[in-house]
């Protein structure tokens, strides 16, 4: 098979993203990418009945589901241009796809995120970072009730800062949402009336500590899960009496999130055990656990159906992620049927091996080995960003085309990666960005050469958003015998400027991560932007960006060209012009991958 049509193959799988049950349970949608020029939105019946319906089918804008409606006959979903992240909300039937109500303005100057229709289908709720008066753009993201038969918007919330991720309950009386207006680094929920008549703080652990929740079907309770100490522990809060009864409080456990599905049933808690998936079903009454049907690779029980069955996700690197229907003795079933829409095969992929090694501060690293059929030309470590992600045993388009090409890939779990535990994660706060763990990222290539897998001069080195900062480190702070090349997509450069071009809900992000704001930390900012140290630059840099960025402007590619060129830098430059924070459109990725592959191998061949 040559490099062209395997790459072809590898991108006719689509990526799948976001499922969501329908209140009845009687239907799954979800959003593919892949299968037209950006991201469309798919249903199926959950008992496998019926093929896949398209509900949407756009031209440039990625759509996503953002939820279904009460009645479950529809979906409200969310449209941007060409991945600008400024969304429109729409309306989507099932009794008629393809044809989108608008809901919200066109082209808003604002970031709007949520979207949920109230009972009486009047009132629609979403989060928006707007002034309802002046119609600007602000930095706090306020709570808006929308009323779709006169147009007019209240804000039922506007906070000092920022507040997000807003849930109605099914009964449509209240909303849960959460706030940061303490520390960047903390979230207490919050509870307001459909009216805005009352407000309260309903959940606060600590300034510095995040906490969030979300409804169970009554409508009176909501499943909470709080940062404690080294770990987050689990609890069922009443609106009865405002008490929290705690079900998992175990330093043990590494508890990611958890949800109720909407047909009913046990709940379902989130976690991860060393960059695994680990699920299991709880009853939100007694407090009794009990895993899920055994099944291979990792495995997202999403809602029970009517014959005892579930909805799950399943996936790892040999297996593309699918909505299956999995029975009691774990024997899934394909909802979508998405094999019989590439030629790839199971045998074709290269699986995951896990890889460790020691940190400069002997700290244990974990990441993913993938490794070539072919023989080698040389190793990419691919970077994830995040950094408050990690790299999973999962299919990676990518992954396989490198290795298809001759490339060794290593996906490193860097220290602040999840996965791994509360600690592990919160470890990248003790030294801000561009600290320890651009170290534990040097040692797992260092780990490589001493085993004998890769060879001195022949790393490269890539990722996107932090993956993308983390590739502009390793070029300007490590030797060619560690880092030959570097392909950074949409990275930060100078944090400074980033800081302030970036969207202004994502600030408190970087406070949290870096102890300040540029004005609070400045010689912090300065001393871990990368592009103070170009100067050191000996490898091969290719510069990727995506020029609708929101996230990572252009702004960081203006100021570090600038710099490249002032000393004397050489660099190539790859930009995209309809893509957003990443580049993700089957038709720029069929110009990406190829590049990627030939930046390395011709890098690595001056290198030696």
């Amino acid at each position: 098979m040559s490099h062209d049509l395997r790459l072809d193959a590898l991108l006719s799988i689509p990526v799948l993203s976001a499922p969501l049950v329908s209140p009845d349970g009687s239907w799954v949608a979800w959003s593919w990418s892949r299968l037209g020029p950006a991201e469309d939105v798919f249903a199926v019946p959950t008992d496998g009945s019926e093929p896949p319906i398209r509900l949407t089918k756009t031209s440039g804008g990625d759509t996503l589901v953002m939820s279904w409606t009460p009645d479950g006959k529809a979906l409200i979903v969310s449209e941007d241009s060409n991945g600008d992240e400024r969304v429109r909300l729409f309306r989507v039937r099932l009794d008629a796809p393809k044809i989108l109500e608008p809901l919200t303005e066109p082209e808003p100057k604002h970031f709007l995120w949520g979207g949920r229709l109230h009972p009486d289908g009047r009132w629609l709720f979403y989060d928006a970072n707007f002034d309802m008066e002046t119609g600007e753009e602000i930095e706090a993201t306020c709570l808006y009730r929308h009323d779709l038969e006169t147009g007019e918007r209240v804000a039922l919330v506007r906070p000092e800062r920022d507040a997000g991720h807003s849930e109605l309950n099914r009964q449509g009386t209240h909303l849960l949402y959460t706030r940061r207006d303490r520390h960047p680094a903390g979230s207490q929920v919050w509870l307001v009336d459909v009216e805005g008549l009352e407000d309260r703080e309903i959940l606060n652990f600590g300034d510095r500590v995040k906490a969030t929740a979300s409804w169970l079907r009554d409508g009176r309770r909501a499943i909470v899960v709080a940062e404690a100490g080294s770990h987050r522990r689990l609890g069922i809060w009443s609106l009865d009496d405002d008490s929290v009864r705690w079900l998992i409080d175990d330093p043990e456990r590494d508890v990611g999130y958890a949800f109720v599905p909407p047909n009913n049933g046990p709940a379902v808690v989130v976690g991860a055990e060393q960059a695994r998936v680990r699920a299991s079903l709880l009853d939100a009454d007694s407090g009794t656990e009990t895993p899920p049907p055994d099944a291979p690779g990792s495995l997202i029980p999403i809602s029970p159906t009517r014959n005892g069955r579930w909805i799950c996700l399943r996936y790892d690197a040999q297996h593309p992620t699918d909505l299956v229907q999995l029975d009691p003795e774990g024997a899934a079933t394909s909802l979508t049927g998405f094999w019989e829409r590439t030629p790839v095969r199971l045998q074709d992929l290269v699986p995951a091996e896990d890889f460790r090694w020691q940190s400069v501060d002997s700290m244990e690293v974990q990441g993913w080995l993938y490794r070539t059929p072919d023989e080698k030309l040389g190793t990419v470590v691919l970077i994830h960003g995040g950094p408050t992600s990690h790299a999973e045993d999962k299919f990676n388009a990518e992954i396989q085309y490198l290795a298809s090409r001759g490339f060794d890939v290593l996906t490193p779990n860097y220290r602040g990666s999840t996965g791994f535990g509360l600690a592990f994660q919160e470890s990248i706060k003790q030294d801000g960005w561009g600290g320890r763990e651009q170290e534990d990222i040097r040692c797992g290539i260092e780990a490589l050469i001493e085993a004998g897998i890769a060879e001195s001069g022949r790393v490269g080195v890539t990722g996107t958003s932090y993956g993308g900062y983390s590739a502009w480190w390793a070029i300007t702070h490590f030797e060619p015998e560690i880092v030959a090349a570097a392909a950074p997509i949409c990275g930060m450069t100078d944090l400074v400027v980033d800081y302030y071009s970036t969207r202004p809900d994502l600030r408190p992000y970087s406070e949290e991560m870096m102890g300040g704001s540029p004005e609070d930390v400045p010689d912090r900012y300065r001393e871990r932007s990368p592009i103070e140290s170009v100067h050191n630059i000996k490898g091969k840099l290719l510069i990727v960006q995506g020029l609708k960025d929101p996230n990572v402007t252009q702004d960081n590619v203006t100021t570090v060209t600038k710099a490249l060129q002032r000393e004397n830098i050489p660099y190539e430059l790859l930009t995209f012009d309809d893509e957003g924070h990443g580049i993700a459109r089957p038709k720029n990725l069929q110009i990406l991958y190829p590049r990627l592959a030939d930046f390395f191998q011709g890098a690595f061949d001056a290198s030696t």
